[in-house]
């Protein structure tokens, strides 16, 4: 078999064998959490399972749970094109594979579906090029950096490989970064997960191209804080999830969510639109309960607790 039949690097000098066969798990994330647009993402205990095994030529992929039936299933399923991907990085080629996903992350919800696919992809070539033994994985790194140009930002991604919750940024030539903050032991996070979908490319759109000098101001001051009360104090959540920059202008499109949100934030919870929604983010000190539930019922949501999760792993 030639190089040009492979898959992964078209340079590679090392083939990973036939039949070696390692499973992933990834979880969601939230992004923005409020003030952080593009910058702030927390993992959430909401997670896809993926498996791949190298086979002796070409793509094929099963799909179970969220979105069967409305994916392709060959080498343009996103999962696949990120194994593809993370295979040519670390400089090695497979003759093929077989992909099967478990979905369970809601899909065009605001809770990191994409972005958990393309890391879950990443890690499973990662961690084929560990079990082959020839050389090292993807560092955390090279993880952030691989999911984040898919995504084109790494809010979602890098909460998705690191876990917790992360501070991301962007600097020259395309690089992208992330530091996993250690958040205070009470933090505890609800989700609100409507059944309709929203489109983040359709959401971003509906953001300015410029803002006023007060916004960009009070998003700063709302994001550091952000950081303060994910990490040391819990109490200041409220005002740290405050926002100006990107709720205010989808909140047309999202009607429910917007009023879900303020009917949450009336009670004192520390309530978010999740990603570029339509999902709600909660952000506390304790569980919410059964009038929450009752109140996000009546708008269309389902109320889900759920836990702040470590990064994707590699499970047996």
């Amino acid at each position: 078999m030639t190089t040009r039949a492979m898959i992964g690097s078209a340079e590679a000098e090392h083939v990973l064998a036939e039949g070696l066969s390692v499973r992933v798990r990834v979880p969601g994330s939230s992004a923005n959490l409020g003030p952080g647009f593009d910058c702030l993402g927390l993992a959430l205990s909401i997670y896809d399972e993926l498996a791949v095994t190298i086979t002796g030529t070409g793509v094929s992929v099963a799909v179970t749970g969220e979105a069967a039936g409305r994916v392709p299933l060959d080498e343009r399923h996103l999962v696949a094109r990120a194994v593809a991907r993370g295979l040519e990085h670390a400089g090695v080629a497979v003759p093929g594979f077989h992909l099967e996903c478990r979905n369970v992350i809601p899909h065009s919800r605001g809770l990191g579906s994409s972005a958990a696919a393309v890391v879950g992809g990443l890690a499973a070539a990662s961690a084929l090029v560990a079990a082959d033994g020839g050389r090292p994985g993807l560092t955390d790194e090279e993880l952030v950096q691989l999911s984040s140009e898919f995504e084109g930002h790494p809010d979602n991604a890098a909460a998705s490989v690191l876990g917790s919750a992360v501070v991301t940024w962007s600097g020259e030539r395309g690089r992208f970064f992330a530091r996993k903050l250690e958040l205070h032991r009470s933090v505890v996070a609800t989700v609100f997960v409507p059944q309709i979908e929203s489109s983040t490319e359709a959401t971003r759109g509906l953001l300015p191209d410029a803002v006023p000098r007060a916004d960009a101001v009070f998003n700063v001051s709302r994001a550091a804080l952000g950081v303060v009360a994910l990490t040391t104090s819990p109490d200041c959540l409220m005002d740290a999830t405050q926002d100006r920059l990107h709720q205010d202008y989808r909140a047309e499109a999202l009607p429910e969510t917007t009023r879900l949100v303020a009917a949450l934030r009336d009670r004192g919870h520390a309530a978010t639109v999740s990603g570029a929604g339509p999902s709600v983010l909660v952000l506390g000190v304790q569980s919410l309960g059964a009038p929450e539930a009752d109140l996000a019922a009546e708008l269309g949501f389902t109320m889900i607790p759920v836990d702040v999760a470590d990064g994707v792993e590699v499970v047996s």
